[in-house]
């Protein structure tokens, strides 16, 4: 299958992550879709990890999970996992594929997403025009741990000569 387009997720921080080592964690985010995984650097004795890091992943089929995990690096025993969280990224190929928004002035809201058992935000998620282009910022509540959020952002890439994002 020929893919979509490529979807950049800027990981710009961890918020409270869970404690896996003594007193702190050495926090790291893989992003998982289908076959595909990613990874951020170790942010070392840090709970409230800043990475800001670029990942980019292929988008073949928009009903295939993109799965976010943090994870505790440990040197000489398998790496702990912290949590993890979907992106969800409906809301924002909904947005995509209505195109007109060349001329929109910067820092537009164009659409507002709500938390709800549908996704894992934590407070309401702003889709926002910059630079012609749509980003989504989010933050994700981490599930599967006692706590701890990361602050994403999402941007379509359209591949030259690709499919594209057509209903």
């Amino acid at each position: 299958m020929e893919a979509l387009g490529l979807l950049r997720i800027r990981v710009r921080r961890g918020i409270n992550l869970a404690v896996r080592d003594t007193r702190s964690s050495d926090s790291y985010v893989v992003v998982k879709c289908g076959s595909q995984k990613v990874k951020t650097k170790v942010m070392e004795d840090n709970c409230n990890p800043i990475w800001n890091e670029e990942l980019t992943i292929y988008i073949k089929d928009l009903k295939v999970p993109i799965i976010l995990c943090v994870y505790d690096e440990d040197t000489f025993t398998k790496d702990d996992k912290m949590g993890d969280a979907e992106i969800d990224i409906k809301p924002y190929v909904k947005c995509l594929k209505k195109k007109g928004y060349e001329g929109v002035l910067d820092g537009t809201k164009v659409e507002k997403v709500e938390p709800s058992s549908d996704n894992c935000l934590a407070r309401e998620s702003f889709i926002v025009c910059n630079k012609g282009k749509l980003i989504q910022e989010m933050t994700l509540r981490l599930k599967n741990v006692e706590c701890g959020e990361v602050e994403v952002e999402i941007e379509w890439l359209n591949l030259p000569g690709g499919k594209g994002l057509h209903d």
